[in-house]
């Protein structure tokens, strides 16, 4: 049956007579501002159980979302559940603000809700997940080809602490892929250079820059209170060192590496999931020799595939900090830019781990150079 449309002053005139003004955005949009002495349920829930929320089916009803369409829907699915005083506030709360009418307080700043709207609208984030964020703490290490886009996406997202640590300083051979530089900063630490830029996208995100080598020495120090760690490194011995640490200190790392055209990217969280998920020896239990494995500045790398597997490692810490989705934990996913193809190989956790195995006691950080120069 056609619903009955009224004017935003028509419905406050109705609501001011005691008819019920619901609003069925979701939690993120109501956030930002709501018609005042509306009651908000989100649509969805509303239309699944309206008993549960609307006993009276004989109330009279007001619904209003942003433009009027979702309140129209709402009605009618209220209508074939046996309501039969239903009206729908045509423009939504767009028409409501435009004609003056009397709004609630928000309940988030405006910085936040302006910043952080389309996080705010989005299903498994909100304003929930939105706080979960800001509160937030990353430790980056690595500020260059992957740990630039990581952190500029990071801190847009609104993670609240990014630490990063490097020791180098922005060489204009960097700035072909490493976003965070420009030719301006050239000769700054990477560090200093990185916390101009991200302070300069969101400033509510604290950018705390170490400008440090990560070694056994500092490597728990740099890791105390964070809750994701990004392996941004560009040199095995970092990498097998961050992974020791990850795995006695129980933080998920979110690792990354690229070669050439190619890269890859994975989770390994095997400090809170002993014997179920691997860790990065595991994958790689003996680094392969240096003369296979030559960095950048020896093999070359195209400049956009750190910005690729970087972005997939900025998105694996949001879920890790959100708690939503499929991480790529017990997953290594790996990139041909050249084929444009992306592969996925499933990793298991090695019972016989000297890390990570359930029955293994951690017997303290190794000579990692030694190590990886096969020494």
């Amino acid at each position: 049956m056609p619903i009955r449309l009224l004017s935003p002053s028509e419905a406050l005139a109705r609501q001011r007579a005691g008819a019920l003004l619901v609003d069925v955005r979701g939690d993120g949009e109501r956030a930002l501002g709501m018609a005042a002495g509306a009651i908000g349920i989100d649509r969805e829930q509303l239309q699944a159980d309206p008993a549960r929320h609307l006993a009276d089916p004989a109330a009279e009803i007001l619904l209003i979302c942003q433009l009027g369409l979702r309140s129209q829907l709402a009605a009618q699915a209220l209508a074939a559940c046996g309501y039969r005083n239903l009206a729908s506030v045509e423009g939504g709360l767009q028409a409501w603000q435009a004609a003056g009418l009397p709004m609630a307080e928000p309940t988030v700043d405006a910085d936040f809700g302006e910043r952080y709207a389309r996080h705010l609208r989005l299903p498994g984030v909100g304003v929930d997940g939105q706080a979960k964020l800001e509160v937030a703490r990353v430790l980056l290490v690595g500020a260059g080809g992957l740990g630039s886009p990581a952190a500029f996406y990071l801190a847009a997202a609104g993670v609240g602490h990014l630490r990063i640590a490097d020791d180098d300083v922005v060489d204009r051979s960097n700035l072909q892929r490493q976003i965070l530089h420009t030719e301006a900063r050239i000769g700054l630490p990477k560090v200093a250079s990185a916390a101009v830029a991200l302070s300069a996208l969101n400033p509510r995100t604290s950018v705390e820059a170490v400008r440090e080598r990560v070694t056994a020495a500092n490597v728990e120090r740099l890791l105390d209170g964070v809750d994701v760690v990004i392996d941004g490194a560009d040199n095995f011995p970092a990498r097998y060192l961050l992974n020791d640490a990850c795995v006695k200190l129980g933080k998920p790392l979110v690792y990354g590496a690229v070669h050439r055209f190619e890269g890859q990217a994975s989770v390994f969280d095997a400090g809170r999931h002993r014997g179920s998920a691997p860790c990065y020896r595991c994958l790689f239990p003996e680094p392969p020799p240096p003369e296979a494995a030559p960095n950048c500045a020896e093999a070359g790398v195209l400049g956009v595939l750190p910005g690729v597997i970087g972005l997939l490692q900025a998105t694996e810490a949001i879920k890790l900090l959100l708690g939503i989705g499929d991480t790529l934990r017990g997953r290594l996913l790996q990139f041909d830019a050249l084929a444009m193809r992306f592969r996925e190989t499933r990793l298991a956790a090695d019972p016989q781990c000297p890390v990570c195995a359930p029955d293994r006691a951690f017997n303290g950080y190794a000579d990692y150079a030694a190590f990886c120069a096969g020494s």
